[in-house]
């Protein structure tokens, strides 16, 4: 048994850390304050991740495995429906691990490893959005014509990278508080998915506009 306890401090510093950085942003979190917050010492906090750095990329590696297996979900949307709740789901798991959307350029400035992985996350969330486009056209609950699928695809992208840090930009103080979380992510997959209406057949868009105007209402 005592050779688990180092795993689950491991595990706990990380949780914790998660939750300071999504609450103050990283750079405002420091090593002191997490072991603090631990109620450790700064040197068992090192013993498991000698850098502030280390924290990051472990928490990101997370993100980064359950994002991969999220992704691999897009394959099977084949209306809107299904899009509506891949992307929400999607942007589930990015408010999850919100700090790393709230305060990207800066970390990407100060970390290689982070800046070289962060461009296969946005590789994956390409081929993923393109896959789900893909699966509605063929379905024929859309007519999107072959070129225009990539430019939209590379729209949604950037729509789900930087929507956490529009929403922060127009309400610094409450944007990325819980209590806002569930009304910030149904915005996100409303505006992703509202780039598909001139796209969608008649009933998926009505079907869409439905969906919208229900998650909206009981958000409230």
């Amino acid at each position: 048994m005592a050779k688990k306890a180092p795993r689950r401090t491991a595990e706990r510093i990380l949780e914790v850390t998660l939750d300071l950085f999504n609450r103050f942003g990283e750079p405002n979190v420091s090593t002191t304050l997490i072991s603090a917050e631990m109620h450790i010492s700064p040197g068992n906090l090192y013993y498991h991740y000698p850098a502030k750095e280390e924290l990051v990329n472990s928490l990101f590696e997370r993100y980064e495995r359950s994002l991969s297996e999220l992704l691999a979900a897009a394959d099977n949307v084949r209306d809107v429906e299904d899009a509506w709740f891949f992307l929400h789901t999607l942007f589930e798991l990015i408010w999850q691990y919100r700090f790393l959307y709230r305060d990207l350029n800066d970390l990407l400035s100060r970390n290689r490893k982070l800046e070289t992985q962060f461009q296969a996350v946005l590789k994956n969330k390409a081929r993923a959005i393109r896959a789900m486009l893909d699966g509605i056209n063929r379905s024929g609950c859309a007519s999107i014509d072959s070129r225009e699928a990539e430019p939209m695809a590379t729209s949604m992208v950037v729509l789900l990278t930087y929507w956490l840090s529009f929403e922060y930009v127009g309400d610094p103080r409450h944007a990325l508080e819980p209590a806002g979380a569930q009304a910030a992510l149904l915005r996100g997959a409303h505006h992703l998915l509202h780039l598909l209406v001139p796209y969608l057949r008649a009933d998926q868009r009505a079907h869409l506009l439905g969906l919208a105007g229900a998650y909206t209402a009981g958000s409230r």
